[in-house]
């Protein structure tokens, strides 16, 4: 069976700690976003057209970046086919814990996904 794929509703933007109170600020009190419940700890999220984006500050990290979610109807197929298309896996850069179907996968152009087997997992 071949897995379908489609574009998640979330949009996560890693920030290093610098810029997070002016990032959130920025999407909150400027553009005047709604702000939605998301997990625990140093994440924001905001309502985003008919997407949900994350602020999520990450001490690590240098300069922001954007992932992306990536849903699909079969996680283990769609492995397959992403490996055989010579698609990185890169599960450790973020834990999901050991209950959730997903995983995270990097493009051609280093932008980071995550593969999810339900769309909006965070909301």
């Amino acid at each position: 069976m071949t897995p379908k794929f489609s574009g998640g509703k979330n949009i996560a933007m890693k920030v290093p700690p610098h810029q997070y109170d002016a990032t959130v600020g920025f999407y909150r009190d400027l553009l005047g976003l709604e702000q939605i419940a998301g997990p625990a700890g140093d994440s924001v999220g905001f309502k985003f057209g008919s997407n949900n984006l994350w602020i999520d500050k990450v001490p690590t990290m240098s300069q922001a970046e954007l992932w992306l979610e990536i849903v699909t109807d079969d996680t283990a197929a769609a492995a397959r086919v992403l490996s055989d298309s010579g698609v990185i896996r890169c599960d450790e850069i973020e834990d999901l814990g050991e209950t959730f179907d997903g995983y995270w996968v990097t493009s051609p152009s280093s932008v980071i996904h995550l593969v999810n087997a339900r769309d909006g997992s965070w909301d």
